[in-house]
């Protein structure tokens, strides 16, 4: 089937882990990369339609939470869940508790299973979390397999006709008459359908405690300005709480509880922060071709530059242009970038391909640009609504010959806000295209984040020589000439009124006044100044961050969405294993000292990326070739976000 091959993991060996079909079995293996398999599989299957009552007591003995659980909502694509699932997220974050909200959906517009994961953590983990504690069952294809996905002593709600508790003794089944409870609300057969989700909602949320004043006023912030679908949607919710009130027994093993840890915080996607830092950052020309999971960056930039980026009498001060293809999207960004625009664009792994050859121009002409990846699981088409982190390589020496790209990484929704201004003043700064790797995980998912400050430092744009300044120097500069000893070149702008202000801008040969040449000296020049940039950038880039524990043996780097895993799995490796491991997180290439110094003060490194195979501890191999033994990876690359649980197994299974 096809949903079937969408989800099977990508992986050819057995990790430790519980068998979701035979609970409590376990099965050893590693790889010499020490590569796992996850152990939360998701497979299809259709399932018989039957009635029955709730089991009231699961018989597995679970221990009660408070404000820690994971919710899991299987639905059918385009049944209009999304709506109600943000509701739901969005009203316990209102409780003050902190949650994160991910959407594992498939590569089509309607029809595919699809699942929405919401995980509320008091202590403010908010990475994925591979058990499920709280299953809502709503699609008949999937059913059985979500149900046989669950550790034992879970909580599963389900649509009634679906018989979910037939296939499990060891959980506790709620079975509610969805479609029954929406015709109660409405009488049109396709609004039926898509109150049927805010139904759950209400039955959610009796179940686990979410007060539904705040589902109210989430539901008012989903549907503004749209007051009769909101009404609907309220009696959608009320009737869930009815119902569960007088049929449902009451459940104490996880609950949810007012808090105060999201006073004052945010909740936004990477690509929507992307999107507002880069209108902030002063971008006037964006040009993309629609790509999953890229599209949506462009698409909010649409909208935020109508809203901050139009001149009181109506004048835009910015062009956005759909191109034909990524091709024509990344030659109008280089074409913008020379004439004096701040220009950009955002694509994902196939367009990064096809942007090839335009990246090496960009980077042996020096012309500014910035290039937004997010990043998804390939080669060739993949699985476009996966998520990965496998463009490392391929971004860091875009096109042939001797190329080495400047990147920014961001590991949270502010560092792409942050990064996006960034970017845009290190393409002028350093005159080169400035790639961001993002991925699907950090880029469409719901995350909760401080408000983002404004930026308060000036727009930088290199150097640029103004008419005073090449009257001053009486026309003697070199468009490539390395005045400062840094590589980095002084350029003029279109338009600027002096007769020695023109240079032609080469991709092929040429010398430090921008003279077409095939000398060897003068190519030999030209490449190494471009490396010697390359270092320079070091002192401009985002330094990493380092949490290093005194007397720590053990260390582990990660980057971009691996964040969140990685900083839980530090912490269940302290807890659990009474284990201390420092923990370095890389923010931009090129590796600043700060990396290298902490891998040789460590005995052993666990570098942990989602790809398979282990590309960013294969670039710090080759930069640090005399601690290349020290380096080992942790690699999960089934396109599902990583959770810490996975990398916590792998080096317990080393270490521990």
């Amino acid at each position: 089937m096809l949903a079937k091959a969408i989800a099977r993991r990508n992986v050819t060996n057995p990790g430790r882990g519980r068998s979701r079909s035979s609970a409590g079995s376990k099965a050893r293996g590693v790889r010499a990369c020490y590569n796992r398999r996850h152990p939360f599989e998701l497979n299809h299957g259709g399932t018989e339609l039957t009635e029955q009552a709730a089991t009231l007591e699961a018989p597995v003995a679970r221990a009660a939470s408070v404000n820690d659980l994971t919710i899991h909502v299987a639905t059918v694509n385009g049944s209009g869940s999304q709506s109600s699932n943000n509701v739901l997220m969005r009203a316990i974050f209102q409780m003050g508790i902190p949650v994160s909200g991910k959407n594992l959906f498939p590569s089509n517009i309607a029809g595919l299973p699809t699942w929405f994961t919401i995980r509320a953590n008091k202590d403010g983990w908010v990475g994925r979390k591979k058990e499920v504690d709280f299953m809502i069952c709503m699609n008949a294809q999937t059913a059985k397999d979500d149900v046989m996905a669950l550790d034992p002593g879970a909580i599963c709600m389900y649509d009634e006709p679906l018989n979910c508790a037939q296939y499990r003794d060891d959980l506790r089944f709620y079975p509610v008459p969805f479609a029954k409870l929406a015709a109660e609300v409405s009488d049109d057969s396709r609004l039926r359908k898509l109150l049927t989700n805010m139904v759950y909602v209400g039955v959610a949320a009796e179940l686990l405690g979410i007060e539904r004043a705040e589902l109210e006023v989430a539901l008012d912030k989903q549907f503004k300005g749209k007051k009769k679908a909101a009404e609907l949607n309220v009696a959608a919710i009320d009737k869930g709480l009815e119902f569960a009130k007088a049929n449902l027994s009451p459940q104490s093993l996880f609950r949810l509880e007012r808090m105060n840890e999201t006073a004052g915080k945010i909740i936004i996607d990477g690509n929507s922060a992307a999107a507002l830092g880069a209108v902030f950052g002063g971008v006037t020309v964006v040009t993309w071709y629609p790509i999953t999971p890229s599209s949506s960056l462009c698409e909010a930039i649409i909208g935020y530059a109508k809203r901050f980026r139009v001149e009181p009498d109506g004048k835009a001060t910015f062009a956005i242009v759909q191109a034909e293809d990524e091709l024509a999207a990344v030659g109008m960004v280089l074409g913008a970038g020379w004439a004096g625009a701040r220009s950009m664009t955002a694509t994902s792994g196939p367009g990064i391909s096809l942007m090839s050859e335009f990246a090496g121009l960009g980077y042996f002409a020096e012309i500014p640009g910035v290039i937004w990846d997010i990043q998804r699981v390939g080669p060739s088409t993949g699985l476009p609504t996966r998520t990965a982190q496998g463009d490392i390589l391929e971004v860091a020496t875009l096109s042939h010959g001797d190329t080495q790209h400047i990147a920014l990484i961001p590991g949270s929704v502010a560092e792409c806000f942050e990064f996006a201004i960034q970017a845009l003043d290190l393409a002028e700064i350093f005159q080169t295209p400035i790639f961001v790797l993002s991925d699907l995980d950090l880029g469409m998912n719901n995350w909760m984040s401080e408000p983002f400050a404004y930026p308060e430092a000036p727009i930088r744009r290199g150097k640029v020589l103004s008419q005073e300044k090449l009257e001053e120097l009486k026309g003697q500069w070199g468009r490539y000439a390395d005045v400062d000893g840094d590589g980095i070149p002084y350029r003029t702008l279109p338009g600027t009124e002096h007769p020695m202000a023109s240079y032609f801008t080469r991709g092929s040969g040429h010398d430090a006044q921008a003279r077409y040449s095939e000398r060897p000296a003068d190519y030999v020049a030209t490449v190494d100044r471009l490396k010697k940039k390359y270092a320079t950038a070091k002192q401009y880039v985002p330094r990493p961050e380092v949490d290093r524990k005194p007397g720590a043996k053990i260390g582990y780097i990660a980057f971009g969405s691996s964040h969140l895993a990685t900083l839980e799995s530090q912490q269940q490796m302290k807890r659990e294993k009474g284990i201390d491991v420092s923990y370095l997180r890389l923010r931009a290439l090129p590796f600043t000292d700060e990396v290298f110094e902490f891998i040789r003060t460590h005995d052993r490194i666990y570098v942990i990326e989602q790809n398979r195979d282990g590309q960013m501890c294969d670039l710090l191999r080759l930069e640090l070739a005399e601690e290349a033994l020290k380096l080992r990876k942790v690699l999960h690359y089934d396109g599902l976000p990583i959770d810490a649980r996975f990398v916590t197994d792998v080096v317990c299974e080393l270490e521990c």
